[in-house]
């Protein structure tokens, strides 16, 4: 008995990880796991009933009151109505008549329009689903491999959760308690070396197994259409500059990310309206969109908030500690190498919220405390750089089986002729890239941290 009121905090977190395994939402869970545990650490006399009142003005804090989750709503409106808008359409029409030349030219089309739609939106469902309508059949029609098509299409669409405006890296911020613009700028770096690594390993693929890529000549159902000015002018100019506008206010400190987030919302609209694609069913459709994330967004706060003060309250930090120094886990990098392996292996099992509601509340603290000898100081840089890290980590649970969302995603758009395990074995070598370059980030931390100091946000 007494070693189960000393490791209360133990039985409450694997309480969370088995009943979320039982399908509940993630988002009354947290808050009901919380609640439980807080009566039954009542019961044990290592909880008080008073304690309670102070989940109120937590909550009211660190959500009900933080304008920067106003950006979350935004943001997703700007995406929603970019889709809608006819941008993605034009953007790959144009890039692959650029790279119609180039080993792999279609796939590297894709990738770069998953970047670029990445900085314009940063919802990975979005992304993938459209690039799965607009891309896949050309890529078939144009005798891709499906794997490659597949694991191309996948890959680039989850870069929106790591390149900004992330709503990933929103929550973050406010889980973790670092300015969202640092974690924009920090983003940004790891977010492109990600694509660029998705684009040699294309072409190193595609010039030593050519049959994966026949060479396309032209675009889309236009085999001898050329590129020109005008073209450029209408469908790539209008989405560079909106990107410029939102990315480029926050960093010059013009605006801040919500402030941003709006200027983007009303670019969309506008970009919407110039392609003639605006309505009033549309604008419906996207506010609906809207609001509904942003209430998930909320629940999911409201519980992440209880769990972590009842965890914390029944010493939930202290018994995490004691745990890792009994494994011989004392150092900074050996902490972050742990914390690293445990995130993706939970990326086959859960959601990314649900896995930065799990790790952040435990080990963000901790890492924040860490030495690393010198290599990195201070708390701030230490938890940007954990953060980004995590980041480009939970962009792999998107992609892993059997719970990738992505592969969700599309397996429900893509025809029936592209099976489950073709997407299985299309996805496998751009994890492992993924991989290179979370450990290209931890090894380099400068790639992370060089932007952020460059515009003032660390030291």
């Amino acid at each position: 008995m007494d070693w189960l009121i000393d490791h209360l905090a133990v039985v409450m977190f694997f309480a969370l990880i088995f009943i979320m395994f039982l399908g509940y939402p993630v988002a009354f869970l947290l808050g009901a796991i919380g609640v439980a545990f807080g009566f039954l650490g009542m019961a044990f006399d290592v909880f008080n009933l008073n304690q309670f009142a102070n989940l109120l003005p937590r909550i009211w804090g660190q959500a009900a009151q933080n304008p920067v989750l106003v950006a979350v709503p935004m943001f997703v409106f700007m995406g929603t109505m970019l889709e809608k808008s006819g941008v993605a359409e034009d953007l790959l029409h144009i890039l692959q008549l650029m790279l119609a030349r180039i080993p792999g030219g279609l796939a590297i089309a894709v990738t770069l329009l998953g970047t670029i739609m990445a900085a314009t939106t940063g919802i990975v469902g979005a992304s993938v689903i459209m690039l799965t309508l607009i891309a896949l059949p050309v890529m078939l029609s144009k005798g891709y491999n499906k794997s490659l098509a597949v694991g191309t299409i996948a890959s680039a669409g989850t870069l929106g959760i790591l390149i900004p405006p992330s709503i990933m890296l929103v929550i973050l911020g406010d889980l973790i308690g670092l300015p969202v613009g640092t974690l924009f700028t920090g983003a940004i770096a790891p977010g492109l070396l990600m694509s660029a690594l998705y684009v040699v390993y294309i072409v190193v693929v595609c010039s030593f197994m050519p049959s994966l890529a026949p060479a396309v000549r032209g675009a889309v159902g236009a085999s001898e259409e050329r590129l020109n000015g005008p073209m450029v002018l209408k469908g790539f100019v209008p989405p560079a500059f909106l990107i410029t506008l939102v990315l480029g206010s926050i960093f010059a400190g013009w605006a801040t990310p919500t402030e941003a987030s709006g200027i983007g919302s009303l670019g969309a609209i506008f970009l919407a309206y110039a392609n003639k694609r605006l309505s009033m069913k549309v604008l419906k459709d996207v506010m609906a969109s809207s609001a509904l994330t942003n209430s998930m967004v909320f629940f999911i706060i409201f519980g992440a908030t209880l769990f972590s003060y009842v965890f914390r309250a029944l010493g939930g930090d202290d018994v995490v500690i004691d745990i890792l120094k009994s494994l011989g886990i004392d150092t900074g990098w050996e902490m972050l190498i742990f914390v690293m392996i445990i995130v993706f292996i939970m990326g086959f099992f859960f959601d990314w919220i649900e896995i930065c509601l799990i790790v952040v509340p435990i080990f963000a603290p901790i890492m924040g405390k860490m030495d690393f000898g010198g290599f990195i100081q201070g708390k701030e840089v230490i938890l940007t750089w954990f953060t980004i890290l995590l980041s480009v980590n939970m962009q792999t649970a998107f992609l892993t089986p059997p719970f990738g969302f992505a592969l969700f995603y599309m397996k429900g758009t893509v025809p029936p002729s592209v099976t489950m395990m073709d997407i299985y074995k299309g996805i496998t070598p751009f994890v492992l890239v993924q991989l290179l370059a979370l450990s290209l980030c931890m090894i380099f931390p400068d790639i992370v941290l060089f932007l952020p100091r460059h515009f003032g946000f660390i030291e």
